[in-house]
Parts: C-alpha cells; structure tokens; sequence
C-alpha cells in the first residue's frame, strides 16, 4: 500500500505537469500569433535595386591579343566602389563563360573589393579633393582566380590591361590601379605580369567597339 505522503506527492506532481503544460501550449499559441501578425505587417514589396544603365567593357580576346569595347545594359550601383565592383564583375563574368575568347574561371566572385582613392598624395593630406580629381584603384583579387590564370605574358597582360581600361570606361575619373591578392601584394598574376607596379588606365587602348 502507497504511504498517504507519497500519494499527494504524486497527485501533485501530476497537477504541476498539467498545469506546466497548459502554459507552456498557451506560450506557443501566443508566439505562432505573434508571428503571423509579424508576417502579416511585413512589407511584401520587393526591395528597390539599382537601376540598369549602360556599361562599357574593354574584353581581351587571344585570337588576335586584343580589347574590344563591348556595351552592355547593367544594374550599376551609385556608390563608385560598388560601381566599380560590378562592372568587373560583369567583365569576369565574361571571361568565365564557355565561348570566352579568353577563358578564366571565377567569374565575378573573384573580386573581393575594390577601393578608390586620391591619386595625389599632396591632395589627400590636405583634403583638397574635388569631382574631378584623379583616382587610383585597387582591386582585390581572390587567391582562387590567380591561381586558375593561364600563364603567358600576352594572356595575363590582356587581363590587367582590359581591367584598368574597364573601369576607366566607367569612372573616368580613376586614371590608374593597383592590384591585391586576398589582401596582400603578390609578385605577379601567373608568373608574368607584375602585380607590384602601378598600372595607368591610359595603357588599356581598345581596337574597336562591338555593341552585343
């Protein structure tokens, strides 16, 4: 025979675990309303993205080691480093397609960041900056892409000249580039093009304009 303690131990253990689990289902009803009644009030409006605007790419081609203006209609950002950013990414994109005339793997995610900033020294320090003032680029370049680039002096210099005279085509105002690789400077892109020199956008000539 179960002592009498015992007995209204036990009752009360019961009653506490019915009571626990009523408010514990009414805990869970409340949250779930909640939750829809935030699902309800949440804006179901697509957030707004950049507008497409016209872009202008300076694409290397082996078959004849060139760079062939292309125009193309892109979302582009207004901020100048996103800007820059996406352009490129546009151009790698390019690249990494499988009728590129020059192939490179990576595609647009093999830029990390780009930076743009004063070009004159003197000018920074002061502060003396304005809307047209000459910029420099530097891009930073996934380890990934320069690992993947063939080598070849034509070949890598294609790709950091079609660089340079992109971004030119798209902010005038940056009139060279530097380039980092995951955030350090590397020797050269495959074995050949020096990374560790400045690059002027002025050396990117294009040969022609093709409007895809």
């Amino acid at each position: 025979m179960i002592p009498r303690a015992q007995t209204i131990l036990l009752v009360v253990l019961v009653l506490g675990s019915l009571i626990m689990g009523g408010v514990l289902f009414r805990m869970r009803e409340r949250a779930h309303q909640r939750m829809l009644a935030g699902q309800d009030s949440a804006p179901t409006q697509a957030p707004a993205v950049a507008a497409a605007e016209q872009a202008t790419l300076l694409v290397a081609n082996d078959d004849d080691n060139s760079l062939r203006e292309q125009v193309y209609s892109l979302p582009l950002p207004r901020d100048p480093g996103a800007r820059a950013r996406a352009v490129l990414g546009k151009l790698l994109d390019l690249y990494a397609a499988k009728d590129s005339n020059h192939p490179i793997t990576g595609g647009a995610a093999s830029v990390e960041q780009v930076f743009l900033l004063p070009a004159n020294d003197a000018a920074s320090k002061s502060g003396a900056r304005s809307e047209t003032s000459p910029q420099i680029a530097v891009i930073n370049l996934q380890a990934s892409f320069v690992a993947s680039h063939p080598a070849g002096l034509e070949t890598e210099t294609l790709t950091v000249l079609s660089i340079c005279g992109t971004l030119h085509a798209n902010l005038p105002r940056v009139k060279a580039v530097r380039f980092l690789v995951d955030g350090e400077v590397r020797p050269s892109l495959a074995g050949h093009a020096d990374l560790t020199r400045t690059y002027l956008t002025s050396d990117a000539a294009p040969a022609e304009a093709v409007h895809p």
